[in-house]
């Protein structure tokens, strides 16, 4: 799949995360170790950051941005490609994503990259469109 690469944004079709978007952290095309077939590991959101104005306070505001994020390594096949990417630095965490010692660690960075990339959007930015979308709950 030459069209999943690192730090496109996709949309996962099956499983306990359907209908979740993810940030793919690293692809393998041809498989390895104990998974032979072509996947991809992602980092995606598991509860969406809630809407915000301008009135909310500090406390409130710090609250409602909080994120829950999962990772997971997922076949081509249960993966849809969207147009978007977004250039959060998640390929250093993805070796750490699979293993079950490290697992709970690389939660906890990639949900503080996550709520700080939230927090910090610009709409100038060329993938400010990516990231805007990523953040944004999938309504269907």
């Amino acid at each position: 799949m030459g069209i999943i690469k690192s730090g496109k944004v996709v949309v996962l079709l099956a499983g306990r995360y359907a209908g979740r978007k993810a940030v793919v952290m690293s692809a393998s095309e041809e498989g390895n170790g104990n998974r032979k077939f072509g996947h991809a590991v992602v980092a995606g959101i598991d509860r969406y950051p809630r809407k915000v104005t301008r009135a909310m306070g500090k406390k409130r505001l710090d609250k409602r941005c909080k994120v829950k994020p999962f990772v997971k390594a997922v076949n081509f096949v249960h993966l849809m490609p969207t147009r978007y990417s977004v250039d959060m630095e998640l390929k250093k965490l993805a070796d750490g994503a699979t293993a079950k010692e490290t697992r709970v660690e690389t939660r906890k960075n990639i949900k503080k990259i996550f709520e700080e990339r939230y927090k910090s959007q610009n709409k100038t930015d060329k993938k400010a469109a990516g990231v805007q979308y990523f953040f944004n709950k999938l309504r269907f």
